[in-house]
Order: C-alpha cells, then sequence, then structure tokens
C-alpha cells in the first residue's frame, strides 16, 4: 500500500444506483485492510449510504465521506490525488467524466469507470494518455457489463489457442437482463453524437497506428442464422468489439494477426427486425434535441430494478475461436452471470477496484483494457465472485 496517499480507493457516485450496489458489494466483500472512501456531491445521501454499509458490515460505520461535485474542478483533482484509485459511476461520461480523468491522469492515480461511449474513450486517450504514461496512472475505462466479459472472455479464449499463429475469434452475446439508466443515457448520447465521435476516432486512429504490434481487424459481420445455436446473429457495434482489438493490438498473446466479430443472440427473426427499427428510431430521435431529452426523461439515473427483478436476470457471452496454420486448433468458450446491467456490473467494477489495489499486475500505464492491466488476475477474482469463465469444448489450456 502507498502511505503517502490517505486512501487505496474512492467511490465517486455512490449514492447513485450502481454507485449504491458497488458500496454495497465492497462493504460485504473488502479486507480488512483496505482505506476507501465513499464520494458524491449531497453529503446527506452519502451518509445514509454509509448507515447502511455499517449494517452490512459495522468495519464500515466510520467510513471517510467526501462530498465533490464533479462541476467542482479543485475538489475533483483534491479527491484524485487523496487516493490511489478512484472508480467512477457518474455518467454520462461524455458529460460528466473529464475532469476526473484529467485529474487522475496529472496525479497519477489509477481510474475506472463503466463507460459505454467509444466517442469519450477516444477523446480521453486524445487529450490525457501521454500525460497518465508519464505519471504512472492507468486509466481503466469500461469495467463492467461494457467491457469485461467481452475483453477478458476474448482474452480467456485466446489462452487456449496457439499465440505464434493467426486467430479468428467470435462473440456471441445472449442476455435477459435489462440496461442500467447509465447505459441507456450514454447510448442515446452516443447517437446524438455520432458524426463527432467518428471525427474524434478518426484521430484517434491516426495517432496510435504506430503503436499497432499486429494485425488486428474486425472479422466481416452480417446477420446470419446459426444452425449451431438455432439463433439470428446480429452484428452488435457495441465499444465491446473496440476494446477487444486494443487488447489484441498491446498484447503478444494474441498472435501475429488477430481478427474479432461481435454479435447479439436472437432466437426469432421477427425480434430481429423490432431491434432494428428500435436502434433505428431512437438514432433518428437522438439527433433532436427536444426528442433526445425526452428519450433520457424515460429512465432516470438513481433508479433500478428490485432485488427480485436483478436475481432472475442472466447473461452469457459465447466465444468461438479458431488458429489458421499447422496447428490449426479450435475451441469454444463462454463466459456467464448473472444480472448485467446492474448486480454483475457493481461486481466486475468492484473487483476490479479490489484487484488494482491488491494484486501483483503486469506493469503498464496510459489508457489501457481490462485485459492489458489486469488480465488473469481479474479472470480470477471474477471466479471466484461467482461468474464463470469455461471452456466448452475444443483445444483445451495452451501448451
Amino acid at each position: 500500500m502507498n502511505a503517502e496517499r490517505l486512501y487505496d480507493l474512492v467511490l465517486f457516485g455512490a449514492t447513485g444506483f450502481t454507485g449504491g450496489l458497488t458500496a454495497d458489494y465492497l462493504a460485504a466483500h473488502a479486507p480488512a485492510q483496505l482505506r476507501w472512501a465513499l464520494a458524491g456531491r449531497n453529503r446527506g445521501k452519502l451518509e445514509q449510504v454509509r448507515q447502511r454499509l455499517a449494517a452490512i458490515d459495522a468495519r464500515w460505520a466510520q467510513l471517510s465521506l467526501l462530498t465533490v461535485d464533479v462541476e467542482d474542478q479543485p475538489a475533483v483533482r483534491a479527491m484524485a490525488a487523496s487516493t490511489r484509485i478512484v472508480a467512477t459511476t457518474v455518467g454520462p461520461y461524455a458529460r460528466h467524466g473529464e475532469a476526473l480523468v484529467a485529474a487522475c491522469a496529472q496525479a497519477g492515480t489509477d481510474y475506472l469507470d463503466l463507460t459505454g461511449e467509444p466517442g469519450f474513450v477516444d477523446a480521453m486517450w486524445l487529450k490525457y494518455h501521454a500525460r497518465a504514461v508519464e505519471s504512472g496512472a492507468r486509466l481503466v475505462h469500461s469495467c463492467g457489463f461494457d467491457s469485461i466479459p467481452h475483453d477478458l472472455g476474448a482474452w480467456f479464449t485466446v489462452q487456449q489457442l496457439p499465440s505464434d499463429e493467426p486467430l479468428r475469434i467470435e462473440g456471441i452475446v445472449r442476455v435477459n437482463g435489462g440496461f442500467s439508466a447509465g447505459t441507456y443515457h450514454s447510448a442515446i448520447e452516443a447517437f446524438a453524437h455520432l458524426r463527432r465521435d467518428q471525427r474524434v476516432a478518426a484521430r484517434r486512429r491516426a495517432q496510435d497506428r504506430a503503436s499497432d504490434q499486429r494485425e488486428v481487424h474486425s472479422l466481416a459481420a452480417r446477420i446470419h442464422h446459426d444452425r449451431e445455436l438455432g439463433a439470428w446473429l446480429v452484428p452488435l457495434p457495441t465499444i465491446d468489439a473496440q476494446v477487444v482489438r486494443r487488447s489484441a493490438r498491446a498484447l503478444d498473446c494474441y498472435g501475429p494477426d488477430f481478427s474479432y466479430a461481435h454479435y447479439v443472440q436472437i432466437r426469432k427473426l421477427s425480434s430481429v427486425g423490432i431491434l432494428l427499427g428500435g436502434v433505428t428510431g431512437l438514432l433518428v430521435a437522438a439527433q433532436l434535441p427536444p426528442t433526445r431529452w425526452w428519450l433520457l426523461a424515460r429512465k432516470r439515473s438513481g433508479e433500478g430494478p428490485d432485488a427480485g427483478q436483478r436475481a432472475r436476470s442472466r447473461f452469457s457471452v459465447r466465444f468461438r475461436g479458431r488458429s489458421l496454420g499447422p496447428q490449426a486448433r479450435s475451441v469454444t468458450c463462454e463466459v456467464r452471470g448473472g444480472d448485467p446491467g446492474y448486480t454483475e456490473t457493481a461486481k466486475m467494477l468492484a473487483e476490479s477496484a479490489l484487484c488494482l489495489a491488491f494484486d501483483t499486475l503486469p506493469a503498464c500505464a496510459g489508457q489501457v483494457t481490462t485485459a492489458q492491466a489486469m488480465g488473469a488476475a481479474l479472470v480470477a477474482r471474477l471466479q471466484r465472485a461467482g461468474i464463470t469463465f469455461e471452456v466448452l469444448d475444443g483445444a483445451g489450456a495452451r501448451p
């Protein structure tokens, strides 16, 4: 532990719905030596959260509370300088996240969030990656259902295949749980600023191309019926595939040539049409401020399903991988868990924070992925916490 910092971890946004679930998880699972604090803009609500955590474990009755508004940049900088790690649930991140990323990059403080906003991630790389490399900060975005099961699931699959041959992997997502208000708001914001985000992505690609260590591509993806699964596969243009490909660019284990395709699994063809129509409608409606604000008001931050609803929700991500070369192996792996939008997302964020705080990890700095920053250590933590990483059939462990 770094005795020069007052805290090991600050949870920012602890009074929100997902932030509260993350706080609850930490209260139940954090080791006694963790020096942590809750942060948010409303002192009264923070005190209520602390009281709830003390009922989970009396050790947290005197847990430190930091009153910080995301718009108060001096307070944000002071918070970042006081701790080794900040985990934030305050989104949409394109509106509320930059000040904290900047403060962590400057202070050499590790940063974790739950963003599914590609434009935000690209913009933060352009602005703060270089400074974080200098300060030693690890800026790790997308530490919930966006995008840990996909990033670490692809990493886990790669471990079963030869590292000296071209690799091809498909990720296939199946969910029956709802998305959080934060994820919904992030999607609407991303739709609204699609052209701007495309320009930012192009700037990042132009600057980041020199750092590529291998060939990394998107597999050609199309809507099609999969006989093995008895379902329709629809290309899923979320941040998850981008994160997988960034891990592949950074890590040698992904082979000399890596390609990835990302799908959502849908049972009925009629549901495919409904999905595509709904996404198209949201995309169009998000372009106009009045309809955008109406959409954002449909799901309020801080609200979420009750424990019974969350207990009925599940997710799985199946990975079908193969190597192209003399060894020509193939493997099918799967990552499974409970409620993706809330319960498991809170678990993933909390375990990521504990992993950075306590585990022996690869040396890295700057904007990095979960596979790059934590890899095997975080997979082991998540397995112990009840999220399944399993080889269903195929190659077995890499020799």
